[in-house]
């Protein structure tokens, strides 16, 4: 009995994945003019932020901050 009711359990997660899987959760399409002034504004301020950072100098580690301590298979070699 309880190798049945394990496999009727294995099967219903199976089959509850695969409905799941099926599921449109993807891209949707929109037609509303301000939803898409909203998008286009959000990528427009992200590639600014992106294209800011790559342009920023990289920030100087201050002395003392990263130590790297040797494990103990590293100072035995």
């Amino acid at each position: 009995m309880k190798k049945v009711s394990l496999a009727v359990l294995v099967s219903l997660s199976a089959l509850t994945g695969a409905a799941y899987a099926q599921q449109d959760n993807g891209i949707t399409m929109s037609t509303d003019p301000a939803k898409a002034a909203d998008i286009e504004q959000r990528a427009q301020d992200l590639q600014a932020r992106q294209q800011a950072m790559e342009s920023a100098p990289a920030p100087r580690h201050q002395k003392g901050m990263m130590h790297h301590k040797k494990s103990k298979a590293e100072s035995a070699q």
